[in-house]
């Protein structure tokens, strides 16, 4: 314990260093961009009708990014609307990084519903990198079980890799009461027998490990996760079953798994002292883990989809041989 506190003090100073010099230069480089507001909708508003509604304010905010001289957001934007799926997001807003929480599949009809919660650095502007796995997700989802629908939750201000912010749990807890608001939200668009899961990566599993959840939230996952500012299991607002998996060469194993003076996120998820149910997730890389063709694509699809043991992770899970790649 002492080597990784020392360790830790050891490796803040440079971060923050980092931050100090690079963050304030990111925000002179990409100051906000032109948006309208977003569309407020009303408890009764169906899905198709915030599809519709949302898709009109995208294509406003491009028009007004294009016409401030922002050509790179406005074309990401305009790729946003013309996505596959028609484009279906249930909210959208396009001012300063930008918020979007966009839906892959039926909704209404699906009865395994999956929300992907991003880490840091996931912006409008990074956008269709965050989207590229949601739609691998969807597509083993729906090759196996039609039933399933993925949303694509960018809901909150994600922190900057290299920043002060992401060091601590301060975002994440914002970021949690949004979450919850949107989980409760989801309830009542989805079926009673709709089985919700939430996966989450790197920064967002800070996030989702500090959401409370409701009965439909089975399985909570979490992956490339830095910690979750929990000791265990235990400690976190769910009743659902909470998984932690890691790659083989992602590097943010080699981060202190500790906390000092409200920085860091304490035990790593996939310490066995942690609680969580493993899946193994082959050799993924840090932004790997919905790559189409991995064993942790795999294995978050089939815990998605279960159910599963309450004793332990399936044989496809614990051992299911990485996929050879192009």
């Amino acid at each position: 314990m002492n080597t990784m506190v020392s360790r830790l003090r050891r490796a803040l100073p440079a971060a923050l260093i980092a931050a100090a010099v690079v963050f304030p230069v990111s925000a002179a480089a990409s100051p906000d961009v032109p948006a309208p507001k977003p569309v407020a909708f009303s408890a009764r508003a169906s899905p198709h009708d915030r599809y519709a509604a949302n898709l009109g304010n995208i294509a406003e905010a491009a028009r007004m990014a294009q016409a401030a001289g922002r050509t790179g957001r406005a074309a990401k934007l305009r790729a946003m609307a013309a996505g596959s799926g028609g484009g279906r997001f249930l909210a959208f807003d396009g001012r300063g990084k930008g918020r979007a929480v966009e839906v892959l599949g039926d909704l209404e009809n699906a009865d395994r519903v999956t929300v992907l919660v991003p880490g840091s650095d996931t912006t409008m502007d990074t956008y269709q990198r965050f989207r590229a796995g949601a739609v691998a997700l969807e597509q083993r989802l729906t090759a196996e079980h039609p039933n399933s629908a993925v949303v694509a939750w960018l809901g909150y201000d994600t922190p900057g890799t290299v920043s002060t912010t992401v060091l601590t749990i301060d975002r994440a807890d914002g970021a949690a009461s949004e979450l919850a608001r949107f989980l409760s939200e989801v309830e009542t668009l989805t079926r009673p027998d709709t089985r919700l899961s939430l996966l989450c990566h790197s920064y967002g599993s800070v996030v989702c490990a500090r959401t409370p959840t409701g009965p439909k939230v089975t399985d909570l996952v979490l992956y490339g996760s830095p910690g979750t500012g929990a000791d265990s299991v235990a400690g976190l607002p769910t009743g659902a079953r909470v998984w932690s998996g890691r790659g083989s060469r992602d590097w943010i194993g080699r981060v202190p798994h500790v906390r000092l003076g409200g920085i860091g996120f304490g035990t790593d998820p996939v310490d066995p002292a942690f609680g969580a149910a493993p899946f193994t997730a082959g050799n993924a890389g840090h932004s790997d883990y919905l790559k189409p063709g991995t064993t942790s694509l795999d294995s978050l699809a089939r815990i998605v989809l279960g159910p599963t043991p309450a004793g332990g992770p399936t044989t496809a899970l614990a051992g299911a041989p990485e996929a050879s790649r192009a």
